[in-house]
């Protein structure tokens, strides 16, 4: 999210002409072949008051993206540039959509699912999906007052989920049937620092904090225990980060509120930050898809504008913008 809650977000087909050269005149092969067709500039979500929170990609290029404001999941095809209607609202119970990844391991699609405002209070929960059908797996209720933000999966197939107001982390363990606390206590800073992105890096897993602008590691034990936790150093700020995604083995991606997509490059406890896009609109989400990143725009602010407070900007059509990844 780029503002706080009322209670305190691949397949891109990149190719270069391929020339098979005939070594004489005579040949059954053609000269050259023609460069697949670019990737989408922008991914287009039709409709007011969508209100995408996240976006995931899959292995073979599919993006999905939920909506906070329709209570669904959308689809992308790959190579795609229109997000069709994938997971409709209620299915699995599902409410207010915040984060979704795809697990291409598990064949899973986890959504967390809230009920912002609900009285009485509704605690958020995590969902399962199956990634090719959209078919209702499961559903894994957050504590009394928690709110499900964002998803990770680790390298043992633990899913670690964001409880934002609660300022910890939920674990569920392979193979278990509920949440637990993984980590937390007051080691993410007091109530009211927005618990939100999570990404897994190195085998660690790495949160951010959206209010106090931090991000912190934490060290994965044998047994699957949550270990030290640590800040990182970063050499420049990532301002009001929000949603993160892995990519490669040492780095991740992560919106920043000044409308810009970061990479932050992890070694020990130091980030060093890289700018990589900038002149967004309150990016809430990134993925990757091959050599390009699509950034998620998710006009938060509107739906969050509290009442009798000056005008919200007026709705604009929803859009991922996409970027080449260097």
């Amino acid at each position: 999210m780029n503002t706080t809650t009322n209670t305190a977000l691949r397949l891109s087909l990149v190719a270069a002409g391929i020339s098979l050269l005939a070594g004489c005149a005579r040949s059954d092969k053609p000269e050259s072949v023609a460069a697949a067709a670019p990737p989408p500039a922008e991914i287009s979500i039709a409709g007011t008051g969508v209100f995408p929170e996240s976006i995931t990609s899959a292995s073979n290029g599919t993006m999905y993206i939920g909506s906070v404001g329709k209570g669904e999941v959308y689809r992308v095809a790959p190579g795609g540039a229109v997000a069709e209607a994938f997971i409709a609202p209620g299915a699995g119970g599902i409410k207010q959509v915040f984060g979704v990844l795809a697990d291409d391991a598990t064949g899973t699609l986890w959504v967390c699912s809230n009920q912002l405002g609900a009285v009485p209070a509704v605690p958020g929960a995590l969902h399962s999906f199956d990634l090719a059908s959209g078919a209702p797996r499961a559903q894994y209720a957050f504590p009394a007052g928690g709110m499900c933000n964002d998803i990770a999966v680790g390298t043992q197939g633990d899913v670690y989920a964001t409880d934002t107001p609660g300022m910890q982390i939920m674990r569920l363990a392979k193979g278990a049937s509920a949440l637990e606390v993984w980590a937390g206590k007051g080691a993410f800073g007091p109530p009211g620092g927005v618990l939100d992105g999570v990404a897994v890096v190195g085998g660690r897993v790495i949160v951010n904090t959206l209010l106090t602008s931090k991000l912190f590691a934490v060290d994965v034990a044998a047994d699957g225990a949550a270990g030290a936790i640590t800040e990182l150093a970063l050499n420049q700020p990532v301002t009001r980060p929000d949603g993160m995604r892995t990519h490669g083995a040492d780095a991740l991606l992560t919106t920043d509120g000044d409308g810009k997509i970061q990479l932050v490059k992890i070694t020990g406890n130091q980030g060093e930050v890289t700018t990589l896009k900038e002149g967004l609109e309150g990016p809430v989400s990134v993925t990757a898809v091959g050599k390009m990143a699509y950034a998620l725009e998710g006009q938060l602010a509107i739906m969050m504008a509290p009442p009798g407070g000056p005008p919200p900007p007026a709705e604009k059509p929803y859009r991922a913008v996409g970027f080449a990844l260097p």
